[in-house]
């Protein structure tokens, strides 16, 4: 190699590194390990004011639904759709009884999401969430956005028990 081109190559600008993927910034055909399952990301809806992410998961035929939000730690709550409906959004109630497991509310908001790819809810839009906890510590939590009301069952994640395998 000439000198010259030595001291050109001193000069030229590089291309920054990749960013590595992080579980925040997963998108559809990413590749995640939650319990020891590996999943395909088909789906996200984000919540920007929360800075929280609802990820659907796909493993074969089986579908979840990874729930994670950045407070002071990383919180990832896995759940699995249930079949219900309730009649009004103004008629939520503060506690819920469903087989034999008492839900209490522990917290309500609602926020705007961006959705990619495939999601429970297809379009963008304002959304409304509340979240149940019970004295097993078992998860409930109820969404709806445009008239239409999601039901999911779940319980919560270690960190440590969610891995990123591969970033598109």
């Amino acid at each position: 190699m000439s000198l010259f081109k030595r001291i050109t190559n001193l000069f030229a600008k590089h291309e920054p590194p990749a960013e590595e993927k992080s579980i925040l910034t997963l998108a559809p055909g990413d590749v995640v390990e939650v319990s020891m399952v590996t999943y395909q990301v088909i789906g996200k809806a984000a919540n920007a004011s929360r800075n929280a992410n609802m990820l659907t998961l796909q493993d074969g035929n089986q579908i979840r639904y990874l729930y994670i939000e950045d407070r002071e730690r990383t919180v990832y709550h896995l759940y699995h759709e249930i079949d219900g409906r309730l009649d009004s959004v103004d008629e939520v109630p503060t506690t819920l009884e469903m087989d034999d497991v008492v839900y209490h509310l522990e917290e309500q908001y609602h926020g705007r999401i961006l959705v990619v790819g495939k999601a429970p809810f297809s379009a963008s839009g304002e959304q409304y969430i509340w979240q149940f906890q019970s004295d097993q510590r078992q998860l409930l939590r109820i969404e709806w956005q445009d008239g239409r009301f999601m039901l999911y069952e779940g319980e919560t994640v270690l960190p440590a028990d969610v891995q990123v395998l591969r970033g598109s």
